[in-house]
This record gives C-alpha cells, sequence and structure tokens, in this order.
C-alpha cells in the first residue's frame, strides 16, 4: 500500500471529525492528520482507515478508533524528546502518533504475534522507537524510568503501582480502569507518595491481561 493525496484528504477529513467531536490540541491533530493509519491496517480494511471507528488486528486485537488516540495523546501533554512508556503497542499507531509529536517512544506488547509483526513494520517504514519490547506491561520499564508520561492503550481492571511507581514529579499516566466498560482514567505525579486523579468519561477498550507466568 502507498501513501497519497487521496489519503492525505481523507485524514484531513478526519481531523475535522475529531475538532467536531471536541479534540482542540493542534499539535495531536496535525499528527493524525501525518501518520498513515491506513498502512497500520489490513489491506481489506484501507477504505475505512479515515473512519473514527476501531478495527481488528492480529491476535484478536484492535487498532484503536482515532478519536480515543487523540483523546489519550492530548492528555499526555507531550513535548518534544519527553520520555514517554507505551503498553500496548498493538498495530503501532498510536506509537506513531508520539513519534510524530518527537517524544523517545519505549513501548511494551505482550501478544508475541502483535510484537514480532509490529517490530518488523517500524523497520521496513523507517519508525524507530527508542524501544520494542515484548513482555508485561504491567511491570513497566523500571531500567528506563522515570518517564515524563506512560499511555496504557488496553482496558485494566486496576491501576499497576508499577506505572504510577516509574512517572516522573509532574508525569502523567493516562490509563482505561475497569473491566466491560472502562473510565479513562489521569494520573498527575505532584510528588514522591501524592498523585492527583482525574476521572474522564466512559470508554471501550480490549482488556490488557496480567501475565501470570
Amino acid at each position: 500500500m502507498r501513501d497519497t493525496l487521496k489519503h492525505r484528504g481523507m485524514r484531513n477529513k478526519l481531523a475535522d471529525v475529531l475538532i467536531a467531536k471536541g479534540i482542540v490540541d493542534t499539535k495531536v491533530l496535525d499528527a493524525i492528520r501525518t501518520v498513515p493509519r491506513h498502512l497500520f491496517m489490513d489491506s481489506s480494511f484501507e477504505g475505512h482507515a479515515y473512519q473514527d471507528k476501531a478495527f481488528p488486528i492480529a491476535a484478536d486485537q484492535t487498532i484503536s478508533q482515532p478519536y480515543t488516540v487523540a483523546f489519550q495523546t492530548g492528555l499526555l501533554e507531550v513535548e518534544p524528546g519527553h520520555k514517554v512508556l507505551e503498553i500496548g503497542t498493538g498495530s503501532g499507531y498510536q506509537t506513531a502518533i508520539l513519534m510524530q509529536l518527537k517524544a523517545k517512544v519505549y513501548t511494551i506488547e505482550r501478544q508475541l504475534e502483535l510484537f514480532k509483526k509490529t517490530n518488523l513494520f517500524f523497520k521496513k517504514m523507517g519508525y524507530r522507537p527508542k524501544k520494542v519490547i515484548f513482555g508485561d506491561g504491567y511491570k513497566g520499564l523500571p531500567e528506563v524510568a522515570p518517564f515524563d508520561s506512560i499511555i496504557v492503550t488496553a482496558g485494566a481492571p486496576e491501576v499497576p503501582k508499577a506505572l504510577l511507581s516509574q512517572l516522573k514529579i509532574g508525569g502523567r499516566l493516562v490509563i482505561p480502569v475497569g473491566i466491560d466498560d472502562q473510565i479513562m482514567t489521569l494520573f498527575i505525579r505532584k510528588s514522591e507518595k501524592e498523585f492527583e486523579k482525574k476521572e474522564l468519561g466512559s470508554f471501550r477498550f480490549v482488556p490488557l491481561l496480567e501475565d501470570k507466568n
């Protein structure tokens, strides 16, 4: 698949849809306009790639709805050079949006099939996250912490304490919390032991399952 003027026009229309739904962060909207979402999806979905919908990818996972990607990304308040940990690499679309914002992205995927496929795709497309890791995202990445922000792209039944502990002071964790419906939740680290918590509405995600091994 190629990225054409037609695709770029479709991305501009998608950005307009997101603006109408309340997305106001111009840097995030510019990233949505720039990253070719259709390349992160199976070619059979190419004609639908710029609808504001989630679609199936490998390993019974989904590529998130663009609104959700934009909403979560905006909450992170990413600045160039920020160190960002992503839990749930998936198709790599969210990773690419963060990299478009010039973040240094460390990303963890627990589904081996997706990890292999997306890692190959990154190399083929010239996307260079700081690290792409196969493993249990609940544990975070303590050897690289602290992070400016952490984003969880799958539903979590509870907030992993390891992720909170790996935030910088002033750092932000965005995580959908819940079993069936999830509440998008933002934590801002105010001090070593103090966190501000904000709940920002209901979303539906594929569950993030903790590795019990």
